[in-house]
This record gives C-alpha cells, sequence and structure tokens, in this order.
C-alpha cells in the first residue's frame, strides 16, 4: 500500500531541491572564503616576516664585526626603507640588552609571544601593542645563538598594506556563486517543469481523463525517463483496450461457437458458458437443464464427474493438465464431450455434435465403395479386351488393333483416376508436403494453352485471357496448374463445339486475386449446380464416361483453391453456360 505524506503550504518539488542545493553550495562557499581569507592572512604575515627575519640575521652579521651596536643599527635603518623599525636584543635570560625604542626600563621578555616561539622553534613573530612603548607592532624574532634578535615595526598603513589579503579570489567566489544561482535555477526549473507534467498526467490518469495533446519534455535523461514512462501507459492502455477487445471476441465466440463451452472454478461454480452448452445438456439429459452448473448431477455425465473427483483432490499429480473425454449417443445425435482439469484445478468442459462428423465418415465409406466401382470399370474393360484376343488367335490384325487401342484407353483413363485420387489424397491427409514458389498465372495458362490447342481446334473453341496487372502467386505449381487444367479440360469436354473460354482476373485486394471463368456452352442445370464439387459425382453418367471424365476433376478444383486459402462457387442455366467463381491468397 502507498502512502503519501500530507503537509500543509507543500513547496515544490523544484523549489526545494533548488534552494537545498542553493544553501549547501553558499555554506561551501562561505567556508571556502573563510578558509582562503584566513590562508591570504598568514601568506602576508609570512612574507612580512620573513623580510623582517632577514632583517635580524644582517642586524646580527653587523654586530659581529662592529661592537658600537648604536651606531650600527642606526647605519643599518639608514639603509633600508623602514625607518621605524625597532630593534631589540635580548639575551638568554630575557633581559634586554639594547632596544632603540628609547625606552630605558624594561621587563623580562622571555614570556613575550614571539619570543617564546624563537626559543622554541628558532622563529616566532605577532601582532600585539608593547608594554614598554605602548604602541602596536608587529614582531618578528629570530634565535641566533641563544640570543634573541627581534625586529618591529609600527603597526600603521605601511604594515596594515602588507598584511592586506588580496580580495580577487572574493569577487571571483561571488561571481561563480551567481553563475552556479542562474545554472541551478534554469536546471531545477527544467525539472520542475518535468515533474509538474507528469503530475498532471498521473492527475488525468486518476481522474480517466486523457488529455488529447501530446506531452512534451525536455531532451534530457528525465525527459527520456518520463516520455518512457508517458509511452509504456498508452502502449499498456493500447493492450488492455486489445485485450478487452480480444475477450470479448473470445466471449462472442464462445457465446455463438458450434460447440457448448462452459468453464467452471474448483469448486465447480460457472465462470462462463455459452448458450449451445445448455441446449446440449438438455438434449443428452432426461430433465429439463436450467443452468451450467447442473452438468454434474445428468447421468449421462458420471465418468467426467467422477475424473474430477478423482483428481481435483489429489495433490499428487505433479501439476499436470489432465483430459477426459466421453462419447454418448442419444436422440438421434452423437455428441462428444471434453474435460480438461487445469493447473489451478479450474476446469472447462466442451460438448460437440459431431452427428456431422459421423455422417461424413458414412460418406467416406461411400466414396470408398465409389472408388472401387470407379476402378472396377476400366479394369474390367481391359481385361474383357484381353481376354477376347487371347483366346481368338484368329482375329484379324484390324480386330486386335481396336482392341488393344481400347486396353489403352481404359488405361489411360485408369492412371488418371489413380492420379487424381492421389492428388485428392495428398491434399486432404499431406497438405503441408507440396513445396511452395512463385507462380506467374498468365504464363501457366499460357501453357495450358499451347498442351489444350489441339482438342480446342477439333471443338472450334475459343478462348480469352483477361490477367490485368500480372499476378503471381506464392504456392504450389502443381495444385495451381491442375486447377486451371481440370477447368480447361471440364469446359472443352461439356461446353460444346464453337463455345468461347473467358478467363478473368476480375480484382485484387492486399491478400487476393479474384478469379472468374466462364464459357458459354450448354450449361448445367440447377439441379445439378450445387453438387458438382463432390467426388465422382455426374451430370450426365454415361456422356462423361465417353469423354473419359474420372469424376474428380472439380473436386480437385475446389481442393486446390481451399489449399490456396480461397473460396469457389459456379453458377450456370441450360443454355448460358458455367462461370465459375474463385479466390486465390497470394501468398501462402
Amino acid at each position: 500500500m502507498v502512502r503519501v505524506e500530507k503537509m500543509k503550504n507543500r513547496i515544490p518539488f523544484s523549489q526545494r531541491l533548488f534552494w537545498s542545493i542553493f544553501v549547501m553550495f553558499l555554506g561551501f562557499t562561505i567556508c571556502f572564503l573563510l578558509f582562503q581569507y584566513q590562508r591570504e592572512r598568514e601568506f602576508s604575515q609570512e612574507k612580512l616576516n620573513n623580510v623582517l627575519s632577514n632583517y635580524n640575521y644582517q642586524l646580527f652579521s653587523r654586530t659581529q664585526q662592529d661592537t658600537d651596536i648604536n651606531k650600527t643599527v642606526r647605519q643599518f635603518i639608514e639603509d633600508i626603507p623602514q625607518k621605524e623599525l625597532r630593534v631589540t636584543i635580548i639575551d638568554p635570560n630575557g633581559k634586554v640588552l639594547f632596544d632603540n625604542s628609547g625606552t630605558e626600563e624594561f621587563n623580562n621578555h622571555n614570556d613575550r609571544s614571539e619570543v617564546r616561539k624563537a626559543r622554541l622553534y628558532n622563529e616566532g613573530f605577532a601582532i600585539r601593542t608593547s608594554g614598554s612603548t605602548g604602541r602596536r607592532y608587529f614582531y618578528s624574532a629570530s634565535n641566533i645563538g641563544s640570543y634573541i634578535y627581534r625586529s618591529a615595526l609600527p603597526y600603521d598603513p605601511y604594515v596594515q598594506s602588507a598584511l592586506s589579503t588580496d580580495k580577487d579570489f572574493i569577487y571571483f567566489m561571488i561571481l561563480m556563486t551567481l553563475i552556479f544561482f542562474f545554472v541551478l535555477s534554469r536546471f531545477t526549473f527544467s525539472i520542475g517543469r518535468t515533474i509538474s507534467k507528469l503530475r498532471d498526467f498521473a492527475l488525468n490518469i486518476e481522474k480517466d481523463r486523457i488529455p488529447e495533446n501530446d506531452y512534451i519534455f525536455p531532451n534530457d535523461e528525465l525527459g527520456d525517463i518520463s516520455k518512457n514512462i508517458v509511452t509504456l501507459y498508452h502502449q499498456q492502455q493500447k493492450a488492455k483496450d486489445e485485450l478487452s477487445m480480444e475477450r470479448e471476441k473470445l466471449i462472442k465466440h464462445f457465446q455463438y461457437a458450434k460447440e457448448g463451452f462452459a468453464m467452471f472454478t474448483a469448486e465447480g461454480k460457472e465462470i462462463l458458458s455459452n448458450i449451445l452448452f445448455i441446449q446440449f445438456l438438455n438434449v443428452i439429459s432426461d430433465n429439463q437443464i436450467r443452468q451450467a452448473e447442473d452438468a454434474q448431477d445428468i447421468r449421462e455425465l458420471e465418468p467426467i464427474k467422477a475424473f474430477l473427483n478423482k483428481n481435483i483432490p489429489n495433490m499428487n499429480r505433479k501439476r499436470k493438465v489432465l483430459r477426459e473425454s466421453v462419447t454418448i449417443d442419444k436422440n438421434g445425435k452423437i455428441f462428444l464431450i471434453e474435460c480438461i482439469l487445469f493447473l489451478d484445478n479450474s476446469y472447462e468442459i466442451s460438448i460437440n455434435d459431431i452427428s456431422r462428423q459421423e455422417e461424413e465418415s458414412r460418406m467416406k465409406r461411400q466414396l470408398t465403395q465409389n472408388v472401387a466401382h470407379e476402378l472396377k470399370t476400366p479394369v474390367s474393360s481391359i481385361q474383357g479386351y484381353l481376354e477376347t484376343i487371347i483366346s481368338n488367335p484368329e482375329l484379324t490384325p484390324d480386330k486386335r488393333q481396336f482392341f488393344l487401342e481400347r486396353c489403352y484407353s481404359q488405361s489411360t483413363r485408369l492412371t488418371g483416376l489413380l492420379r487424381d485420387i492421389s492428388v485428392l489424397n495428398r491434399l486432404d491427409e499431406a497438405s503441408e508436403m507440396f513445396d511452395l514458389s512463385d507462380i506467374n498465372i498468365p504464363k501457366l495458362i499460357v501453357e495450358i494453352q499451347k498442351e489444350c490447342s489441339k482438342e480446342m481446334e477439333e471443338k472450334q473453341i475459343t478462348s480469352e485471357v483477361i490477367l490485368p496487372g500480372d499476378p503471381t502467386i506464392h504456392g504450389n505449381y502443381s495444385l495451381l496448374y491442375s486447377i486451371f487444367r481440370n477447368l480447361y479440360d471440364n469446359a472443352i469436354a461439356y461446353a460444346g463445339e464453337g463455345s468461347q473460354i473467358t478467363v478473368n482476373c476480375y480484382k485484387e485486394d492486399p491478400k487476393f486475386y479474384y478469379f472468374s471463368f466462364a464459357d458459354n456452352g450448354v450449361g448445367i442445370s440447377e439441379e445439378h449446380i450445387n453438387r458438382i464439387f463432390e467426388r465422382f459425382y455426374r451430370v450426365d453418367k454415361g456422356r462423361s464416361r465417353k469423354v473419359g471424365g474420372t469424376g474428380l476433376g472439380l473436386s480437385i478444383v475446389k481442393n486446390g483453391v481451399n489449399f490456396h486459402k480461397g473460396q469457389i462457387s459456379a453458377k450456370s442455366s441450360p443454355g448460358k453456360g458455367v462461370t465459375f467463381f474463385f479466390t486465390l491468397k497470394k501468398k501462402l
């Protein structure tokens, strides 16, 4: 849980940040100024002390050469700029041996601060008021052979000037403080502006009032973070909206699906169900069912109930998703009921009406019988012709040639039938084994027209190809070839002499090409048009066998179109020809 400390008259964060940093910098600046001022002051004192200390050693050197100290000192003072220099010589016991200040009586000078320092460190200086003269001096004492030679200058404007510190660094620090104040104010103002925008953004989110205008942040790290926060929020909102939409679509899918579906908690409480679930339960149950939770009370669903009662309490199922299914044949319907138990012990139950699948199984068995019948016809014909040839060795060459040609014709028909059955089986059971490549449809149709040119010339059939945009499909060559070749073969076989075939790509969108394949031949009556794509279905069985068809051509066309994610339909009326409309996806 997030808690925010409440403050009265809260100061903005940018101002708190500014004053916190500025006060720290100001404190540092003041400390630095004091430290630097002390260093400058000590440096000035050291500088003046070095001058006076040098005088002390010069006086010592001169007094060693001349015993008249007064004369030596006066001569020395005349040689230096500082005419008011006071010179004092102190013996090891602190007695003043010489002093040119004019004072006659002196106390013991070993207690003077500069003298004490000189006794300890050989050098010492001090600024103080003289106890002998009452004047304020800058003293510099040097310990030379246990005697103290001391020089002093009155604390007059000259000494004050010599001891004054350089003020340039103070002005420099004041300038730096002003610059820092300006830069920091700009920086904290930028931060404050960014934070204010983020706060405004957060308040708008809290009030569910997203602004229409985009937020503009500065081009810095904080701006990048802010932009990322806003971007992530919008992405999250987009994902949330998409998830909500997908959830709504999923719910709609469950509601309008062709299977009954329901989800339950581990305690058996309904989470979600659709209308078909209740309807299917009422078909299965002998009693009226009003809610999905009553499913476990149906006698026919006892295996599902036993499965749940066994596995939900079982803590040792190693966190596996379990599945159970049962088939129920009731009231003329066959239902497949599946139960999936999830890791959190919630479960779903789906009810599928598989009556149609069972009907399709029946149709497949019928198809097998049709295949056997279609295979039996050419095999019987071939066998009969060959038996006639074998049992009649005296047959004339013309008769023998006739029977052999009939055998060859039937074997060709048998080969075509087996080929078509093989193609359909591959489409049904192993469609993923078909290779894919880019197929140019105009070139493909040109090849088919060349192959069919002889038959078309014999029947005086013409062909018009209208393929704008040079359509190219990334699909399977053999299936695309079969689609157009079977349509051509079908038109050549049944449209009639003098008819015209028209191939047209009449529309194109980003995903599909839209084709029409039409002839202006004899056409097909309405009672047959809806069944022409069924396997082995023939409009005129006698005529179909006469022209050599296998009854599978249009079925291959439909399956080839389906393989390329398209749809196909046909329309016709007697005397007006047949038109096939189909779509092919540009890229699988």
